[in-house]
C-alpha cells in the first residue's frame, strides 16, 4: 500500500504526462532564446533591435492576455479541449514564424504562439487529478522538467541553429507541439469529476481573495526578477567569469541539478509536517538574500556568480512549486481554471515586464541596480506574505 504523502500510480501518470506537456511546448521556446538575437539579424528588418527585442518579447505579452480566457474556458468546456485548442495555435504560431521571411511575420508568429496559452488549464488539470496532500510535488515535477528543458536549450540550442536554422527551430516547435496534442488526446488519464459548483461563490471572490492577492503579486515579483537577472548574468559569466557563451552549460547545468536537489528536504517539510507557511517565507526570505548579494558575489569572479545562481535557483523552484500548489487549494474547485488564469496572467505580465525593467535599469544605472531593485521587491512581497495563512485541507474542513 503506498503512503498517503506519495503520488499514486494514477497521479503519477497524470502529473508526468501533463508535466511533459509544459516541457515539450516550452521546450521549442526555450531554444529560440540564445540564438535568436544573433540568428534573427538575418531577416529583413532584422537590424532594428528594438524588433528583435519586440518578437522575443511578445510571446510573454499575448501570454499574459490569454492566460484568463484560456483558464477559465477549461472551468466551462473540460481541461483536455481547451488544452488542445491552445496547442494547435501554438502550432499555428510557429508555423507562420518559420515560413515567415521577414522580422515582421515572426514577430506575427510568436505573438500567436504566446497566444496559446495553456499553462492555467494544465496546472488546473493536474490539480484536479491530485491529492491536496501531493500537490506541491507534483506542481514540483512541472518544475522540474521546465528547469531540465532549460538547461538542455541552452546546450542544444546553438549546434541546432547551425544545423537547421533559426526556421527549423520553429518547425521543432510546431512538431513538438502537435506531440503534445497526442498526448493530451490519447495518453493523459480523464480527470475525476468535479462536484457541481455552489452558486454563493463567484468569479470576483476568487479575483479579490487576499490569499490568492498576495500569491498572484508574489509570482508578479517572482518573474519580474527572473527575467530582469538573466538581462545582465550571461554578460556577467562572461566579464567576471571570463566564461564564453557556449560553455556556460557548466554552470547553469550542475546548479539547475544540484537547486533540484537541495529543495527536496523543505518541499517534503511543507506537505509532510504542514509547515507550508515557514518554507513559503523562508524561500521568499532567501531570494531576497540572493538578490542582495548578487552584486558582491559576482565581483568574486565565477565562484562568486555559481553561489548567487545556486541560491536564486533554490529559492526559485521552490517558490513554483509551492505557489501553484496554494493557488489550486485555495480556489473553490469549479474556479481553478479561472484562479489559475489570473495566476499565469500575473507571471506572464512579469515574464514581460521584467526583460524592460532589467534592460533600463542595466543601461541608465549598472548592473548592481537591478539587482538591488529585485531586492527592493522581494522585501515587499515578503511584507505581503507573512499574514498568510496555510489551507485548510477541504476533506477535513
Amino acid at each position: 500500500m503506498s503512503s498517503p504523502s506519495s503520488l499514486t500510480p494514477l497521479e503519477r501518470r497524470a502529473s508526468g504526462w501533463l508535466a511533459s506537456i509544459v516541457a515539450l511546448r516550452l521546450f521549442g521556446l526555450f531554444l529560440i532564446l540564445p540564438v535568436f538575437a544573433i540568428y534573427g539579424r538575418e531577416l529583413p528588418g532584422g537590424d532594428e533591435a528594438y524588433l528583435i527585442g519586440l518578437a522575443i518579447s511578445i510571446y510573454g505579452l499575448t501570454q499574459g492576455m490569454f492566460q484568463l480566457p484560456f483558464g477559465a474556458a477549461s472551468d466551462r468546456f473540460g481541461r483536455k479541449p481547451v488544452i488542445i485548442a491552445g496547442l494547435s495555435v501554438l502550432v499555428l504560431g510557429s508555423v507562420i514564424a518559420a515560413m515567415s521571411t521577414t522580422i515582421t511575420g515572426v514577430i506575427v508568429g510568436r505573438a500567436l504562439q504566446g497566444a496559446g496559452a495553456v499553462s492555467a488549464a494544465v496546472s488546473a488539470f493536474i490539480a484536479d487529478s491530485t491529492r491536496e496532500e501531493v500537490r506541491t510535488k507534483a506542481m514540483a515535477l512541472v518544475g522540474g522538467m521546465v528547469g531540465i528543458t532549460f538547461a538542455i536549450s541552452l546546450i542544444g540550442s546553438p549546434p541546432l541553429t547551425a544545423w537547421i536554422g533559426l526556421s527549423g527551430l520553429f518547425w521543432v516547435t510546431a512538431a513538438l507541439s502537435m506531440c503534445g496534442i497526442a498526448v493530451v488526446a490519447w495518453v493523459v488519464p480523464p480527470a475525476p469529476l468535479q462536484p457541481p459548483p455552489p452558486e454563493s461563490v463567484r468569479r470576483g471572490d476568487v479575483l479579490f481573495n487576499p490569499q490568492l492577492l498576495r500569491l498572484n503579486l508574489g509570482v508578479f515579483v517572482l518573474f519580474i526578477c527572473q527575467t530582469a537577472i538573466f538581462v545582465v548574468v550571461p554578460r556577467l559569466l562572461v566579464e567576471q567569469g571570463h566564461l564564453l557563451p557556449p560553455r556556460h552549460w557548466i554552470v547553469y547545468a550542475p546548479v539547475l541539478v544540484l537547486s533540484f536537489a537541495v529543495m527536496i528536504p523543505p518541499m517534503l517539510l511543507a506537505e509532510r509536517k504542514g509547515k507550508t507557511r515557514e518554507v513559503f517565507l523562508g524561500a521568499v526570505a532567501l531570494l531576497f538574500v540572493a538578490m542582495l548579494a548578487a552584486p558582491f558575489a559576482s565581483s568574486a569572479a565565477l565562484a562568486g556568480l555559481v553561489i548567487f545562481l545556486l541560491l536564486f535557483f533554490i529559492a526559485l523552484n521552490l517558490l513554483e512549486a509551492l505557489q501553484p500548489s496554494l493557488v489550486s487549494r485555495l480556489a473553490p474547485p469549479h474556479l481553478k481554471g479561472f484562479a489559475m488564469g489570473v495566476y499565469n496572467t500575473t507571471q506572464a505580465f512579469g515574464l514581460f515586464l521584467g526583460g524592460i525593467l532589467g534592460g533600463t535599469l542595466a543601461k541608465r544605472f549598472g548592473d548592481s541596480a537591478v539587482f538591488y531593485v529585485c531586492a527592493a521587491l522581494t522585501a515587499l512581497w515578503f511584507v505581503a506574505a507573512w499574514s498568510m495563512k496555510p489551507p485548510v485541507s477541504r476533506h477535513l474542513a
